[in-house]
């Protein structure tokens, strides 16, 4: 309802402003040529407001006439001169029609004088009535081409979107059979040892990481809780496999965790941490999570430390699928606004930095 009525004002606002520049251009003709003789403002501007409202009333049709017979008909041979011919008819009604009223408001209306009268005033600059025409036309066509475009627009949002969808899901199908394999194995190797009550809990923790990671399927961004709360069932299976070879440090603070952040970010860069920092060691790794702001920004790091990259063997080829799908995120969801940057030492590890918007 709202919307309908600043539509009904700017289409008001508009015609009243072509009666204002009618108005202007007649007083200022006449002040020209009238030199120190009186004229009421008001007697100029009324006739000059009533044929904006005679146009206004007018559009309707000039639009339906677009519509129903468009400039292209006929390789816009017949389309034009349809329009030209229109023009010019409803331009010669108008005119007729704007001198009828103008003699309705006369006191004594000369009847018999009609005619003379329409012939006696009809000069060339009632041609313009023909550009009105044409200009309603290029409204019509400009209208057109805006909701062709919006459409356009949100079509291609709605494709980016079930992109990301897409993306995501398969981002989450990458994580579950190796992820599940590799669980499922160290399921089997505690029920062999006896540990039930160990393995009936890396199950439940399990269970817990598969229904967060369906629930959240379809949303492109979650909080940083929501997010800290998947990492942290994932790394207690880690945990289970790794035994007390790994072990996470999270430094987030709690102003921070309801930060708006895209879904399943953290974990793959983790995971790398994990098998590319901790597993090739032959003692104890550190994987180590942190977050602060900075300024409009929210930073995340994940470091550990592994043996790192060999030096001059590092180039975005060799970042894995896990990282080039999170670069590739990041600038889909924040433009030049979400980074991620890689910095590697010899023997001291791996560190990558990603940066977004903050925003709750």
């Amino acid at each position: 309802m709202q919307n309908r009525w600043i539509k009904i004002a700017i289409i008001v606002g508009g015609w009243a402003i072509v009666g204002t520049l009618l108005s202007l251009e007649l007083l200022f003709n006449m002040r020209a040529g009238m030199r120190g003789e009186y004229f009421d403002v008001i007697d100029v501007a009324i006739p000059q407001f009533g044929r904006a409202l005679m146009w206004a009333l007018l559009a309707p049709l000039v639009l339906k006439l677009r519509v129903t017979v468009p400039l292209n008909r006929g390789n816009w041979i017949g389309g034009v001169s349809f329009h030209l011919v229109a023009g010019f008819l409803v331009m010669a009604v108008f005119y007729v029609g704007r001198v009828f009223f103008m003699l309705l408001m006369w006191d004594e209306w000369p009847v018999g004088e009609f005619w003379k009268m329409v012939y006696a005033n009809f000069y060339g600059r009632n041609i313009i009535d023909m550009a009105y025409y044409w200009g309603v036309l290029a409204f019509g066509y400009s209208f057109e081409i805006y909701h062709k475009y919006k459409n356009e627009e949100i079509k291609a949002a709605q494709l980016e979107t079930r992109l990301m969808e897409s993306e995501l899901k398969a981002l989450r199908q990458q994580l579950h059979p190796h992820f599940l394999f590799n669980t499922m194995n160290t399921v089997a190797v505690l029920v062999r040892e006896g540990k039930n009550e160990e393995a009936v809990s890396l199950l439940s923790q399990l269970s817990a990481l598969l229904r967060i990671s369906l629930d959240q399927t379809r949303t492109a961004e979650v909080t940083l809780q929501q997010e800290i709360d998947f990492l942290e069932r994932y790394l207690e299976i880690q945990r289970v496999r790794f035994s007390d070879r790994l072990s996470v440090t999270l430094d987030i603070p709690a102003e921070l965790r309801q930060a708006r952040i895209p879904n399943l970010v953290l974990q793959p860069i983790v995971e790398n941490a994990i098998l590319h920092g901790v597993a090739p060691k032959s003692g104890p790794g550190h994987v180590y999570v942190s977050g602060r702001r900075e300024g409009e920004s929210l930073c995340l790091e994940v470091k550990d430390d592994g043996p790192g990259l060999l030096p001059g063997n590092y180039t975005r080829a060799h970042e894995g699928i896990g990282l080039l799908n999170t670069r590739e995120r990041l600038a889909k969801l924040y433009g030049a606004a979400g980074r991620l940057t890689l910095k590697s030492e010899a023997n001291r590890g791996v560190t990558v930095q990603i940066a977004v918007p903050f925003h709750v």
